[in-house]
């Protein structure tokens, strides 16, 4: 078990109605001015902006509102929310939505108390590394990507057709008002791609270089349990309150970094993904990882097989047969398959990419990344041209 420091300072408000509870929160903070950040419209039609702004009314905050985020973020809408939350002089930053949403936010709370340009803490090489951010309370509606509490942002440059990311802790939300209800009337597409991108950030922290860590290692494949059970039921009943209420507190803790205590972490997959949805921005990141996981482990199983197998006794209830490499195949392939149950896609085909694709892929991810990236096994240029070519459909 490697030393590590951990620290969780985000204040969870879980349940019904939750979000009207912003306003006397950010009254108690003393706080003066939100700027209430949000994406197309759905907060708009659903009633739950005007619910949030009407919180923050009755308690006396003032506040200015940023529409137009849009999925897999860009640096312009966070440019645009900086000059207008200097402009207005708040001190509160007020996202509501998926994790595209509450990362624009976080990009915003830092980029307002920087005087440069907010790329350059995403850039590469030489990034600017910011270390202070305004105060956030993030209200969550797709349980996904885990912001709420995350110490990471992720935002896209569409002109130098780039993803990247920062990492502090002060970019934690101080509060999340968490309401399962809002999640009712999200699509199918959503909210299993949602649950892929859960699992996935799981998977980093589970497939680690570090020797087994057991008490992370419960909580990992205790969730990964939890999440593919409820996920059934949502499959079975897409109104289910308490498969919502799970799923969204399992996005929470797979993301909050308690899988990881004590372990390093891998990310090589995610760093894979993120050049598929900046190349294409229409690929939802969930599905675009539901794809490129399982042809990262086929391609780094045998750095531990008996990882993997473990992975396919605890969370699939798969009987060893005593041939590691098979036991560990067998796992891989039933994560593909609980993907594909959810509706998630089985190949790069099915977002519209080519093998003609793969050349200017591996040259984004080795230029975003560096030419050796990963814990579990590090990639290199070869090896990600070998991981993506693996996850097209075969040719006859």
């Amino acid at each position: 078990m490697n030393d590590f420091e951990w620290t969780s300072p985000t204040q969870f408000v879980f349940g019904h109605s939750a979000e009207e509870k912003v306003g006397p929160w950010a009254s108690k903070q003393g706080l003066r001015k939100a700027i209430v950040i949000y994406g197309q419209g759905h907060v708009i039609r659903s009633g739950l902006l005007e619910r949030i702004c009407s919180s923050l009314d009755a308690a006396g905050i003032a506040r200015v509102e940023l529409g137009g985020v849009r999925p897999n973020p860009e640096i312009e809408k966070v440019r645009e929310g900086i000059e207008l939350a200097k402009a207005e002089g708040v001190d509160l930053v007020v996202p509501v939505g998926g994790g595209s949403t509450i990362d624009t936010g976080k990009a915003i709370a830092a980029g307002s108390l920087y005087d440069g340009d907010a790329w350059d803490f995403f850039r590469r090489p030489d990034p600017v590394t910011p270390t202070a951010a305004l105060p956030i309370a993030a209200v969550p509606t797709l349980p996904a990507a885990g912001s709420e509490s995350s110490d990471s942002v992720v935002i896209q440059n569409d002109q130098t057709r780039t993803k990247s990311s920062f990492h502090g802790d002060f970019v934690r939300p101080r509060v999340a008002f968490m309401n399962p209800e809002l999640t009712l009337s999200l699509p199918a597409w959503q909210t299993f791609s949602g649950i892929t991108d859960m699992c996935a950030h799981i998977f980093e922290r589970f497939f680690s270089a570090t020797k087994d860590v057991p008490v992370s290692d419960g909580i990992a494949l205790s969730l990964l349990r939890s999440i593919r059970s409820e996920a059934n039921k949502l499959l079975a009943n897409p109104a289910d309150y308490d498969a919502r209420a799970s799923i969204m507190w399992a996005s929470t803790l797979a993301h909050n970094g308690i899988c990881a205590i004590g372990r390093s972490e891998d990310w090589a997959s995610h760093g894979l993904e993120h050049e598929l949805s900046a190349a294409k921005p229409t690929v939802t990141h969930g599905a675009g990882l539901a794809v490129i996981f399982p042809a990262w482990m086929r391609y780094v199983r045998k750095q531990n097989p008996a990882r993997f197998a473990l992975l396919g006794r605890e969370v699939f209830g798969l009987a060893p047969t005593g041939d590691a490499d098979s036991d560990a195949l067998a796992a891989i392939d039933q994560v593909q398959l609980f993907f594909t149950s959810l509706g998630m896609p089985r190949y790069l085909d099915e977002f519209g990419f080519t093998r003609e694709d793969v050349d200017g892929l591996v040259e984004s991810v080795a230029k975003t990344k560096g030419r050796r990236f990963g814990d579990f096994q590090k990639i290199t240029p070869e090896d990600a041209r070998a991981i993506y070519l693996s996850a097209f459909a075969p040719q006859d």
